[in-house]
């Protein structure tokens, strides 16, 4: 019966691993730029990101695995759980969680980094002439790595001979559960200094890029749609580009004929105007593809539909917001409990496993998880929601020196170099999510599940006392269960010992991961206080420079669709003006067909509007 349990929960974990697979994929691939797209860097970014996945949704498998060993009703053991049984299923989650955690460690501190210097240097006209091998590609990144080797030797040799604090089991002699988070083991010490090391530094990227994330998904769900619709977009457009056209004839008509061409002032401005054609050109080619015009039947309906489902966007975001505000609510009321109930307090780095003050997320998690694997599906949804505010903070921040931004993370628009500097920032975001979601998201699920134990004296040191008449003596297990009994039944999962080994072996990491907490709140509140008074605008300026951007690539047809936003969409009313009138002003027809008499750009697929560029990649 056991090893069927246990069965099904690693089928699930699987079938999960499965789901992460595609996330992971979809991830690398919407953010990519297609035309520098790398197959190394793919690899790598997408093998990073299902581990680190892989890593923080393990925590329900764990607790499932150690709680199908009690009997919750009557806070014993079940009779297949026997003391071989219940360390052969430790073990089982030691082996794949110290492999995931080194494996993290080994992608971030050397595979990525790499990855990153091969990719840089790269000289393409180097590798043209045959003067750059693979070889010297390899050897040059290798040179910089070895920054980094030595990085994560340091902190191995640290972890390996550091003393670990014992004040507090020096305090709590008569706890039993600190004197098993003391480890003694140099390897096992090494690596929780060196994860607790990356845990810490990614706490404070967490506090930067998930707060204002987890703040910023919901709200830009709920205005998304954009001040100006599509088919207002073209009828706007096209008046300016009338507008336009009229200036210039009447600037050609006024200084036709004259001597010396046009006086300075004017042609200053109809160089100006010409500019300005051009963008308002191109503007009205993102209009006409938006609306679906010269698309076929199946194009036009996919963008109506969008238009028609377009309000489960704002009923999506009002749900976050309510979830965004049941999370900053379980993760300050937990602070306060630690602040308040914690045994060992700043010793141990505010550990407490049992919490006092209800936590609603804790509450139901707890709840769900006796009927796995509703828990599962909960904290996978719960994970994804941390996960996917991180990727909103960093493509709407960036990857920033303090105020010098070094690259920008948008869909479709992410270098190479830039998408490997983002797997590393998320694989350290991500280890620092884990240490939340465990010890202040929901502490007591993460640490016991739904185990309990029978609080009467037994009749025997080594049986538990039986509760099967006295189901009011049955009690949550805790770590500062007075009870004997407790030893024998509560089994803590795996990750919270590895975590609250960090954090009491080396408490100074505890303290900086635990105040960090309320520097991610107070982040939270700001930001969406903020947004949530700031009206959206349309960047203009920043969809001309993607629409430049696309036709120098050849990449036009690729930004269908982004801004419409209203019932206008569905109806389709206020169409623009079609690209094939211009008007009759000199050199408009040239315009049209691509030509430079007002120096527009190639038409898309031309060599001058870089189809050679993306044909050599």
């Amino acid at each position: 019966m056991g090893l069927i349990a246990t069965s099904l929960i690693w089928v699930a974990y699987a079938v999960c691993l499965g789901i992460l697979f595609f996330v992971s994929g979809i991830f690398v691939f919407i953010y990519q730029k297609p035309s520098e797209r790398s197959l190394g860097v793919t690899i790598v970014c997408f093998i990073t990101v299902l581990s680190l996945l892989a890593t923080v949704l393990l925590l329900p498998v764990d607790v499932a695995l150690v709680s199908s060993t009690s009997a919750y009703k009557l806070g014993n053991k079940k009779d297949w759980a026997t003391p071989d049984a219940v360390d052969n299923i430790l073990l089982q989650l030691k082996i794949v969680y110290y492999a995931l955690y080194s494996l993290d460690a080994v992608l971030c501190l050397l595979v990525v980094p790499f990855t990153y210097f091969f990719y840089e240097e790269y000289d393409e006209v180097a590798a043209e002439e045959g003067t750059q091998t693979i070889g010297s590609r390899f050897w040059g990144a290798m040179k910089y790595t070895i920054g980094f080797v030595a990085l994560a030797l340091v902190l191995f040799l640290v972890g390996f001979f550091i003393p670990v604090a014992r004040k507090a089991r020096d305090e709590h002699r008569d706890l039993d559960f600190f004197k098993d988070l003391l480890t003694e083991n140099h390897g096992e010490r090494a690596l929780s200094f060196a994860i607790g090391i990356l845990v810490t530094v990614g706490t404070i990227l967490y506090c930067l890029y998930t707060a204002p994330g987890l703040a910023l998904l919901p709200l830009t769900l709920i205005k998304s749609a954009p001040s100006i619709s599509t088919p207002q977009l073209a009828a706007t457009t096209s008046s300016q580009l009338d507008e336009n056209r009229e200036r210039q004839r009447q600037l050609n008509g006024r200084n036709e004929g004259r001597e010396g061409g046009l006086e300075t002032r004017d042609r200053r401005e109809l160089e100006a105007l010409v500019r300005e054609e051009r963008t308002l050109v191109r503007r009205q080619r993102l209009a006409s593809e938006n609306s679906g015009e010269g698309q076929n039947f199946l194009v036009r309906v996919w963008i109506k539909a969008e238009a028609v489902f377009r309000p489960l966007k704002l009923i999506g975001g009002l749900l976050l917001v309510v979830v965004a505000l049941i999370v900053f609510a379980a993760m300050l009321i937990t602070c306060i409990d630690k602040i308040k109930n914690s045994v060992c307090r700043s010793t141990c780095g505010f550990l407490l496993a049992h919490t006092k003050i209800f936590n609603p997320i804790n509450w139901v998690l707890l709840k769900s998880s006796k009927i796995f694997p509703i828990d599962y599906i909960l904290f996978l949804l719960l994970a994804m929601l941390f996960f996917s505010s991180s990727v909103v903070g960093l493509a709407t921040i960036g990857i920033r020196f303090l105020w010098i931004t070094l690259f920008k993370i948008r869909k479709g628009k992410t270098t190479p170099n830039a998408m490997l500097m983002a797997t590393v920032l998320l694989t350290l975001i991500t280890l620092a999510l884990n240490y939340t979601l465990t010890m202040i998201v929901a502490p007591q699920y993460a640490t016991y599940g739904p185990q309990t134990f029978c609080d009467r004296p037994a009749h025997y040191p080594d049986e538990a006392p039986d509760c099967t008449n006295h189901r009011k003596a049955v009690k949550p297990c805790s770590e500062r269960a007075e009870n004997s009994a407790s030893q024998l039944v509560c089994t803590p999962t795996v990750v919270s010992t590895f975590l609250n080994r960090i954090m009491v072996n080396f408490p100074y990491l505890g303290l900086i991961n635990f105040w960090a907490q309320f520097a991610f709140l107070g982040i939270f509140v700001i930001v969406f206080l903020v947004m949530l008074f700031r009206v959206p605008k349309l960047d203009e300026d920043q969809a001309d420079d993607d629409l430049r951007e696309e036709e120098e690539e050849g990449l036009l047809a690729s930004t269908g669709r982004r801004f419409g936003a209203t019932w206008q969409d569905i109806t389709g009313q206020a169409k623009g003006v079609k690209r094939a009138n211009y008007g009759a002003v000199n050199g408009e027809a040239a315009a049209d067909r691509g030509t430079t008499d007002h120096g527009e750009e190639g038409p898309v697929g031309s060599v001058a509007g870089g189809a050679g560029r993306d044909s050599n990649w």
